[in-house]
């Protein structure tokens, strides 16, 4: 065991960062590389890295000098790596740099490094390859970068313009991480409704059966599948009304993540982003019509350049109206690149503070009188971790990570990826506590 070649391995940022870090792992364990969870143990090291926010390159920066100090040989991808410059002045021992989604490269670049075991075995890969996941969900991205133009994001300049997966492809990944077990697929992208404009919604094959590359035809496909279903990054765009039916008939979970960013027309439009905010009300009240247990997620900026006490009024206003179920919220932080940064009128940093704080204020009552209406429900959740006689689960209005818990005390016997149905006992502000029946 000693002979074969080990790769250490460190993902940093967002589901999409992780997605492509398991396809790399996945193709060294295919090629025969061990991965191990040491710098010692480990003959060189790859690191995703983000480069979304400055503290963000700043993370990855930290991650990148701390793998050269601790083991020396270090390939660097993802998103900072588009501005290669940046990582090669700050460490310029790197073996290599590649940007995002560069699968290919990377493992170019380990061939160089550490060459390929002899004879490896496909069987090396457990069915649906390796997860950073649990491995009862998995993240699933149909598409990569973006055609919007947002002046406070440069996903487009650092991944692209969107590039839809062909869609037998995507439902064929969605069959075999179902088959190997998984009961949660969470859909992701830069820009989930768009799947498919870059195509002309072209149509592909799946098993055979001819099926249109976009948003409709894929849910209904993947619904197929009899796991959970949740929408990630979903631009409100029209079509998105057409998925909603889909979820009052419990084919997919009834459960919307739509960065809505702001509600003040005036930032909206300094952000590039859709404006109107009354029809964005109306819609949202017309899909809770249509579905009444839809949970709607979305994150918001405060303190955008510009954004007047007036402006942020507005946005308050917006949360009152909209009742939303899971909400988050960052200051607004100047990006390298952004269009932002040229904006006039930079809101000063303690005054961001004080409108996130208040913010957040105003979502917590929200949401905690949102659960406090499911007390004494019943409700299907899915074991995320278990032990001590204790269980942390979700329900369908919770994605991993992001959002609240349902917390079971009464979990003895319960594993990690069961199913169980509980009766809701109490709450606070973001989470749930049960008892099983």
């Amino acid at each position: 065991m000693n002979s074969i070649p080990k790769v250490g391995f460190v993902s940093l940022g967002c589901p999409k960062n992780s997605y492509d870090s398991e396809r790399i792992l996945t193709q060294l364990r295919a090629e025969g590389y061990l991965i191990v969870p040491s710098y010692d143990d480990a003959d060189l090291v790859v690191v995703n890295t983000c480069g979304f926010i400055d503290s963000a390159v700043a993370e990855s920066l930290d991650a990148i000098g701390e793998a050269l100090r601790e083991n020396g040989k270090v390939i660097v991808t993802g998103c900072l790596g588009a501005r290669a410059l940046v990582i090669k002045t700050a460490h310029p021992g790197v073996l290599a740099v590649t940007g995002p989604h560069a699968a290919d490269e990377v493992m170019a670049v380990v061939h160089q490094h550490l060459a390929r075991p002899h004879d490896p075995f496909a069987d090396l890969i457990p069915p649906g390859g390796l997860k950073l996941t649990p491995r009862h969900y998995a993240w699933l991205k149909i598409s990569e970068g973006c055609n919007h133009r947002c002046t406070f994001c440069i996903i487009p300049s650092l991944r692209g313009d969107l590039v839809s997966r062909p869609i037998g492809e995507v439902l064929g990944e969605a069959e075999s991480l179902a088959k190997a077990g998984v009961k949660e697929l969470l859909i992701i992208s830069q820009d989930t409704s768009a799947y498919g404009v870059d195509l002309k919604y072209r149509t592909g094959f799946y098993n055979g059966r001819p099926v249109k590359t976009r948003m409709l035809k894929l849910v209904e496909e993947l619904a197929k599948l009899g796991i959970w279903i949740r929408l990630h990054y979903v631009y409100p765009y029209p079509n998105v009304d057409d998925v909603i039916p889909l979820m009052a008939e419990g084919k997919v979970l009834p459960y919307l993540d739509v960065p809505f960013q702001h509600a003040s027309p005036r930032i909206l439009k300094a952000m590039k982003r859709p404006g109107d905010v009354e029809h964005t009300l109306r819609r949202i009240e017309r899909w809770r019509d249509i579905c009444p247990e839809l949970v709607i997620r979305s994150t918001f900026i405060v303190g955008f350049p510009g954004e007047t006490e007036d402006d942020f009024d507005q946005l308050l206003d917006f949360l009152e109206a909209a009742q939303l179920d899971r909400v988050g919220a960052f200051t607004y932080s100047p990006v390298a690149g952004a269009k932002a940064n040229e904006l006039a009128d930079p809101v000063d940093e303690d005054v961001k503070q004080d409108r996130l704080a208040r913010f957040m204020d105003v979502q917590a009552d929200i949401s905690a009188a949102k659960l406090r209406r499911r007390i004494g429900s019943e409700m299907t959740v899915l074991v995320d971790e278990a032990g001590g006689g204790r269980a942390a689960a979700r329900s369908y209005a919770d994605a991993p990570e992001i959002d609240g818990l349902v917390h079971i005390a009464q979990g003895r016997g319960l594993k990690p990826g069961d199913w169980v149905r509980v009766k809701i006992t109490r709450s606070d502000d973001y989470d749930l506590w049960g008892k099983p029946l």
